[in-house]
């Protein structure tokens, strides 16, 4: 039996772009940000960091705490979004 693919939520959505708005404040390329999170023991691609910031692929709590700890920001920033108080 074949793994279905699972739908990405509001969080999901709300996520990718905060994903890609503080990695390019922070002037790193994809690849860079990859490298950290692969560096902190989550393995990630630039494409894998590149469909997940066009919610093209889910990002799990994992790659949540680990991306947060590359872009040195709360799990709580990313999920909030880019405008959230």
């Amino acid at each position: 039996m074949a793994a279905r693919s699972l739908e990405i939520g509001t969080a999901g959505i709300r996520t990718a772009p905060t994903i890609e708005i503080l990695h390019t404040e922070r002037g790193l390329a994809q690849r860079e940000l990859a490298a950290r999170v692969t560096a902190l023991g989550r393995p990630m691609t630039n494409t894998m960091l590149s469909r997940m910031e066009r919610a093209q692929r889910r990002c799990d709590i994992d790659d949540l705490v680990a991306l947060s700890q590359a872009l040195r920001v709360s799990p709580l920033a990313l999920l909030h979004g880019r405008g959230a108080a």
